[in-house]
């Protein structure tokens, strides 16, 4: 078994699922906990999603105890005072999701740093997504919006709306220990941030995306790219992802590595690299390679370069052309920044 979570979420008025909060996912249960669920909740075998009224909690809660998991039947007992639907997903094994309930169930097993990014199938997933529109009263169906701005309006109840989009920020739903956000609206649901990771106000990190912790994030982590140990992404840098025209090629970037403010990659980096600000690299670049005594030796594409370690690249303020030589400095992020986290 991958994965069994309980869940609490929201529907439209057609009963279609908008967002789902699983308090406690779990990853390779017990199968004397999935059993015990399955029997309760009368489901079949292999993956699936299962509607629960609140009367069954009671049921469900006693059956999971029995199995000896009372954190889980704790839980259940919890959900019985629910206003909202309930919702038990199986997820016997990882293909691409067929439901709501089961990508929801993935990008928390991410953001709760049980799976790592790439670690999942997602295939398909922003079909299966609706636009939402997420505000002060929770998720709403763009379709219904209207008719409920003019209740709240004549209720008069304050009534705002925070995003228009298909992911929702990732702190309502999880908060990792050992980490920092200076405007958690630039975290979406599915992020993975390593402990002892700083995201500055300017930074970002989509789904499926993250540090491996501990790192200062000032730029933007794309989906797909995956941040190593010790590194630092300056203001306004960025990192090329799969859905920003990166194609197949993982972007990552690894331990020690800085990239300054306002630079961007379009490959991956391997250890202790340096990119300098303001310099964007793609990976069909053309790069003069230099050695120890900043002697030309060759020039190839940037992608030849890709996921190499100690690289310093840089642009010749001189001639233009984009250099790489040996990096001798690797970056240390003070430690000072993260000693509480």
């Amino acid at each position: 078994m991958l994965s069994f979570a309980l869940g609490i979420g929201t529907q439209n008025t057609q009963g279609d699922w908008l967002e789902i909060y699983y308090p406690q996912p779990l990853l390779e249960p017990e199968e004397s906990l999935v059993s015990a669920a399955r029997e309760a909740l009368d489901a079949g075998q292999g993956n699936a999603t299962v509607s629960f009224l609140p009367e069954q909690c009671a049921a469900l809660a006693k059956a999971l105890e029995a199995a000896g998991h009372s954190e889980q039947a704790e839980l259940a007992e919890a959900l019985a005072s629910s206003k909202r639907p309930l919702v038990a997903m199986f997820l016997e094994t990882d293909m691409a999701p067929k439901s709501v309930a089961e990508v929801y169930l993935k990008l928390h097993l991410l953001s709760h740093r049980l799976v790592k990014p790439h670690g999942l199938d997602l295939t398909g997933m922003f079909g299966l997504l609706r636009n939402i529109a997420w505000t002060n009263e929770g998720a709403i169906d763009i379709e219904e919006l209207p008719a409920r701005r003019l209740k709240a309006r004549l209720e008069g109840r304050a009534f705002s709306v925070d995003c228009v989009d298909k992911f929702p920020k990732m702190t309502d739903y999880v908060v990792p220990g050992g980490i920092r956000i200076g405007d958690t609206s630039r975290v979406r649901l599915g992020a993975y941030l390593g402990e002892g990771t700083t995201v500055m106000h300017e930074g970002f990190v989509n789904f499926n995306a993250g540090t491996e912790g501990p790192g200062m994030i000032e730029g933007r982590i794309s989906a797909g790219v995956m941040v190593g140990k010790g590194s630092d992404l300056g203001g306004g840098c960025s990192t090329m992802g799969t859905l920003s025209g990166g194609g197949n090629i993982v972007i990552k970037v690894g331990e020690g590595c800085l990239i300054g403010a306002n630079a961007g990659i379009g490959i991956p980096l391997g250890d202790r690299c340096t990119v300098e600000a303001g310099l964007y690299i793609t990976a069909g670049a053309k790069v003069t390679v230099l050695d120890d005594q900043g002697q030309e030796v060759d020039t190839v594409s940037a992608r030849e370069l890709a996921g190499q370690s100690d690289l310093l690249l840089r642009r010749n303020s001189q001639n233009g052309r984009i250099e790489c030589l040996t990096n001798k400095s690797a970056v240390a992020l003070n430690e000072a920044l993260h000693a509480h986290n």
